[in-house]
């Protein structure tokens, strides 16, 4: 049973998130063999003012 946890800064609409979960479904299924039915994903959607990188919040 795969567990896909997905994060972004940011937020995505439930259309984007149904086409990634798609997508992720997917290709587990056709590259690991795992069912689509066995498949959960999770999105977890971080304030762009706390996420950073190289050094520097995305948004302050």
């Amino acid at each position: 049973m795969p567990y896909v946890d997905i994060k972004v800064a940011g937020a995505l609409s439930s259309d984007q998130k149904n086409a990634i979960a798609a997508d992720v479904a997917a290709s587990l299924e056709k590259n690991a063999g795992k069912p689509l039915s066995a498949t959960y994903i999770t999105f977890t959607e971080i304030p762009r003012t706390s996420w950073a990188k190289s050094g520097e919040l995305l948004e302050s």
